[in-house]
């Protein structure tokens, strides 16, 4: 016969007396007990020894009602923890096991904690549902699957990192504090990070806090892709931690900051790392350009010109005098370009000077500047100061408004070579855009010999890359001529262990204009782009779409790939 508890006693401790697995007065003293310590009753009596967990389940699971299972047969890769914020889950010491439509089911120990459910319910917006876990088990199966959250990323064990070596030019000041942002794991996960990234060939590297979850991210051939997500909570120390590499004032969290370091991973290879950080909402988002000093070193016969277009550009900068820009978006490989040119160029009979926004490759034998806008450095300052240093060669980074495009086209006019980049689509439309600027028509045609438009598309793998068939009016319609269609073979992207997503490398895309009379003519007449562009096709230069066609049609690249990157 079933003896009745005192009214003290409810929900799980009530139906535990009954069961006979616990006296009153035990029960009463238990619940007294964990309400003290504020402990859920169920991991009080297990802590204590007072009742054993299984039975806590089963009699859980019978009185309620409830489904019970083992946690021990649970597959924790298919556990939906990222419905559930980590702090409800240890909190309500609550298990979100798997998601059925708009139904989310629990394990729990005690069914009775409505409280969970309640909470659990609001914060994912999905009807909750209980099944029966053991509190032993629960446990640990909580502690190991945050634990593995939390350092999934960061414990790191790879013996390459040990022979890493950050290091920058500028001294760090003596009053900076960096012990908070020198424990172990960060400074792992930061320089795993990096030489992750460099053995992929990442060109950047994206270290992105949001408001539930973080995540760092590579540029690979151009994409992004994610690589790693630490916990969310990690933010400021990994902010902190890539600060101290870069010489910026950790302390300072309100506005944007540039700096560089550099990393040495073998006797003969270093690399150096430009890095920028933002304000975001939720913390300082950071971004690292890679600068591999041996992409510089490629040579122009690895970056992919055509022989028509490679023998025009040779001619451009061997010039004594005049100007080649470099156009394209950010991205499109305009600084390689330029350093393959100088690289050329760089002999010991020349005098070579350049200002840079900031200075990426080191170069032996250029003369390297920085601009410091903050300082009174800028492009317009440091062309005027070149220009009395006795110049054969400049190269201005970017030219971004009317006073710097002034001085580099007279800089041009006057016996110098000058080499510089412009952010616009097209060659025609660079020529456009330095007239819109405010430079006279005529000091544009005697002045610019070459204008370079230029994008980088992703390589189909050779491993995987798979042949297609394309209708012959579709190709017409894109560009092909007749006689193209009639044995060409195009390919597509089909992915596999060697490649990312069925590509593996870039290659690039070439417009290269000479500024022939007939297009400086153009010009002067006020002609504009569109003009311009009519008369490079008379002149048979190749355009960038076209030079993306001859890349399909040689299978180095699928047409959806310059689909994305060029346009008609």
């Amino acid at each position: 016969m079933e003896t009745k508890p005192k009214v003290q006693l409810s929900g799980l401790a009530r139906k535990l007396v009954i069961a006979q697995l616990l006296d009153e007065e035990a029960a009463i003293l238990a619940t007294t007990e964990a309400q003290k310590n504020r402990l859920p009753l169920v991991s009080y009596l297990v802590e204590k020894k007072l009742v054993c967990g299984t039975d806590i389940a089963l009699t859980a699971a019978k009185e309620f009602g409830f489904p019970i299972i083992d946690l021990h047969s649970l597959d924790l890769e298919a556990v939906p923890k990222d419905l559930v914020n980590d702090k409800l889950i240890r909190f309500h010491r609550i298990l979100p096991l798997y998601r059925h439509g708009k139904r989310l089911y629990l394990g729990m120990s005690d069914p009775t904690n409505l409280q969970a459910l309640d909470e659990l319910t609001f914060h994912t917006g999905l009807n909750t549902e209980t099944i029966i876990v053991e509190e032993q088990k629960l446990n640990l199966i909580i502690e190991k699957l945050l634990a593995d959250e939390d350092n999934a990323s960061l414990n790191i064990q790879d013996s390459d990192l040990d022979g890493l070596d950050i290091s920058n030019e500028e001294e760090l000041p003596p009053e900076e504090d960096t012990s908070e942002v020198d424990d172990a794991p960060i400074v792992r996960f930061i320089n795993k990070v990096l030489l992750d990234a460099i053995n992929r060939e990442a060109s950047d590297i994206h270290f992105e806090p949001y408001e539930k979850n973080y995540r760092v991210r590579l540029r690979q051939d151009g994409v992004l892709y994610e690589f790693a997500s630490p916990p969310a909570n990690l933010a400021p120390r990994l902010a902190a931690r890539i600060k101290v590499m870069s010489r910026l004032d950790i302390s300072e969290r309100r506005i944007p900051q540039d700096g560089r370091f550099k990393m040495k991973i073998s006797k003969n290879r270093a690399i150096d790392f430009r890095v920028s950080t933002c304000p975001t909402l939720f913390g300082e988002k950071v971004v690292m350009r890679i600068l591999d000093p041996s992409s510089a070193q490629m040579g122009i016969d690895a970056l992919g010109y055509e022989s028509q277009q490679k023998d025009a550009f040779l001619n451009a900068i061997h010039k004594p005098q005049g100007m080649v820009l470099v156009t394209g978006p950010t991205g499109s490989g305009k600084t390689v370009s330029l350093y393959t040119a100088l690289n050329i160029l760089n002999t010991e009979t020349v005098n070579i000077s350049t200002a840079e926004d900031p200075v990426e490759i080191n170069l032996p034998g250029v003369n390297q500047v920085s601009v410091n806008p903050k300082a009174g450095l800028t492009f317009s300052s440091a062309l005027r100061s070149f220009l009395r240093q006795d110049p054969d060669i400049i190269m201005v980074g970017e030219v971004r408004d009317l006073e710097t495009a002034e001085i580099a086209v007279k800089a041009a006019q006057t016996g110098h070579m000058v080499l510089s980049t412009l952010h616009t689509n097209s060659a025609p439309e660079t020529l456009t855009r330095l007239v819109n600027m405010g430079v006279p028509a005529f000091n544009l045609a005697t002045s610019i010999n070459l204008v370079i438009a230029q994008r980088l598309a992703r390589k189909l793998c050779s491993h995987c890359k798979e042949a297609t068939k394309v209708p012959d009016e579709a190709l017409l319609e894109l560009g092909f001529t007749k006689e193209e269609i009639e044995n060409i073979e195009l390919f597509i992207a089909k992915g596999c262990d060697q490649c990312k997503e069925g590509y593996k490398g870039r290659l690039g895309l070439y417009e290269v204009m000479p500024v022939t009379p007939s297009i400086g003519r153009i010009i002067m007449e006020g002609g504009n782009a569109l003009d311009v562009l009519d008369q490079m096709k008379k002149e048979g230069i190749i355009t960038l779409r076209r030079a993306g066609l001859n890349k399909v049609k040689w299978g180095l690249t699928s047409l959806e790939e310059i689909n994305r990157v060029t346009k008609d």
